[in-house]
């Protein structure tokens, strides 16, 4: 294996296990070939890396403001939401934990934003580099594959629609009306619908894929992702204002539990494990990750990583759990055999969101 090149590690600690990973028999990072790739909110790249060292690969531009990353099913082509609307700091926080707005705006109304610059950017896996830029509606933000990987479902962050994309034509389709600030998109696991959270009111869309009609509930505030427990109906959606995790009946669109997770926690992204006994939080201004059984629903363990975690993934094998650090500008590495950080790599400004590709060239 060759060395830890790039690789920033945090303290003495982790440098003494990079170093026994990188030199003890029968230990090491993860098998196989895969990549990791990190969109960058600030400086407007993504950061590929490789999953046999973790080392940095490449720094591959790609417009403004890159935000959702997803790899396609043949995992030829990484698709990454772009959007010219201006980056505004996290609202301040009521005494409750919820965002304070001006009175009369819109969170992200602004009337410099550069349109033009909005859409769907197309990564070529072999090539490293952008090769096209599809039109998906206003400001995107967050978007999923159909389960058929034919097309994307699009958050459009200010103007309170999701958008439905083919493709293969690279035309938009429909245009779903939701609630204000849709960000999360997530296609259920039957594909037979696909849910969409909306940050300022707490709303939760379900979006039938063959009518595009849809089925509305409400959680608490700032809703920012959601995710599904395979073989169930079971789905996870975290309010990040409420510091809660919320379990709902994905195919009776129906809120079943609330989670309240560790004081200070603002849970952004929420993913499930591959094997479905794990659920994880990563808790934005905590600085953590909680992990939780899927079926208990009990807290097992908070994982410190970097600041302000933003978005998950796993390592093919499941060995490894990757976190996006916008403020420290950074992607944890995180052991799930010993629930520890043991690594950090340097990204570029303000990493958001993580892909992986197991079979990525």
């Amino acid at each position: 294996m060759p060395p830890l090149k790039p690789v920033r590690p945090f303290g003495s600690r982790s440098i003494l296990i990079a170093c026994l990973l990188a030199v003890l028999p029968g230990v090491g990072y993860s098998a196989g070939s895969y990549q990791i790739f990190v969109s960058n909110e600030r400086s407007g790249d993504v950061t590929v890396i490789d999953g046999s060292d973790f080392h940095v690969l490449a720094t591959i531009p790609v417009g403004k403001r890159p935000r959702g990353i997803h790899g396609s099913a043949d995992g030829t082509r990484v698709y990454v939401a772009l959007s010219g609307t201006p980056i505004e700091a996290p609202p301040q926080l009521d005494a409750h934990g919820n965002p304070i707005f001006k009175r009369g705006t819109d969170d992200d109304d602004d009337e410099n934003a550069d349109k033009s610059a909005d859409g769907i950017g197309v990564v070529d896996v072999a090539q490293r580099k952008l090769i096209e830029k599809i039109k998906v509606g206003s400001d995107p933000e967050e978007f999923d594959l159909s389960r058929d990987g034919t097309r994307l479902y699009v958050s459009n962050e200010d103007v309170e629609t999701a958008s439905v994309l083919n493709i293969a034509t690279g035309k938009l389709e429909h245009i779903v009306l939701v609630g204000q600030e849709p960000e999360g998109v997530a296609a259920t696991p039957d594909g037979r619908s696909f849910y969409v959270t909306c940050e300022t009111g707490g709303d939760i869309f379900d979006v039938d894929t063959a009518t595009y009609t849809t089925v509305h509930f409400k959680v608490d505030p700032r809703p920012r992702s959601v995710a599904f427990l395979p073989g169930t109906h079971i789905g996870f959606i975290p309010s990040e204002s409420a510091g809660e995790l919320n379990v709902i009946d994905y195919a009776r669109a129906r809120l079943l539990k609330v989670i309240t997770l560790l004081p200070g926690s603002r849970p952004m992204k929420v993913k499930v494990s591959a094997d479905g006994r794990r659920v994880y939080t990563s808790n934005g201004r905590a600085g953590t990750v909680s992990v939780f059984d899927a079926h208990t629903y009990q807290l097992l363990h908070t994982i410190k990583v970097g600041k302000r975690p933003w978005g998950l993934a796993f390592s093919p094998d499941g060995r490894y759990l990757f976190t996006a650090n916008g403020p420290s500008n950074d992607v944890s590495v995180v052991d799930l055999r010993a629930n520890k950080e043991i690594a950090r790599i340097r990204a570029g400004g303000s990493p958001w969101g993580i892909t992986v590709l197991s079979n990525a060239p």
